[in-house]
């Protein structure tokens, strides 16, 4: 069976959808991810494991820390230090002779093979836009359609409805847990941190 390289793991979202896809999948984290959901789980540094064991896998998906370039901290929470681990993630990619992708929000200094929004897929309630840079493949780029209303929830003080889920941030007014994991299309992980920083995840066609 071929194998993926899911780095950064957290608790999986992006490790279903290999496994629906038919791939056996490692996923290796810095924290430990009792509830991931892929098939192996190594806790250790991500760039690290790429750099000794990248060249063994079939493909290697890297989903490094966000922090640096989402909205919230380019606006509401300006002036946070978080690690930026781009750079250093493609470069012991292109190390490894292996074919590879990076997945992270709009702003981070990726290249824009690809972008993937929660709209594109019907039975998910969120918008979620992320960006993709591959390197040794190719996937091209899925109709984006027209969003059908707004994201639901407080705006200045008032409620706006919608058929969105605002899942990100720790501010209320968002929705109870169940309605995240009911949006995002993954129902394993318990906690919000967890939630908000996985990838939606498709059910079956």
């Amino acid at each position: 069976m071929r194998r993926v390289l899911d780095a950064f793991c957290g608790v999986g979202g992006a490790a279903r959808g290999y496994q629906r896809a038919g791939f056996h999948v490692v996923g290796v984290d810095v924290r430990p991810m009792p509830r991931y959901c892929g098939d192996e789980f190594v806790r250790g540094n991500a760039i690290e494991f790429i750099a000794r064991y990248g060249h063994e896998f079939d493909f290697i998906h890297a989903s490094p820390p966000c922090q640096a370039h989402t909205t919230l901290t380019l606006g509401t929470n300006h002036g946070r230090a978080y690690p930026d681990l781009i750079a250093v993630t493609r470069r012991v990619l292109r190390g490894t002779g292996r074919p590879w992708v990076i997945e992270n929000v709009p702003a981070a200094p990726i290249r824009r093979d690809l972008m993937l929004c929660g709209a594109m897929f019907p039975e998910l309630a969120v918008l979620r836009h992320r960006w993709f840079e591959f390197g040794g493949v190719r996937v091209a780029q899925p109709e984006h359609p027209k969003h059908r209303g707004r994201v639901a929830g407080y705006r200045h003080g008032d409620w706006h409805e919608g058929p969105y889920v605002a899942v990100y941030g720790k501010g209320g007014g968002k929705g109870p847990t169940s309605l995240w994991q009911q949006a995002m299309g993954i129902d394993w992980p318990a906690a919000r941190r967890e939630i908000r920083q996985a990838i939606p995840r498709r059910t079956p066609s």
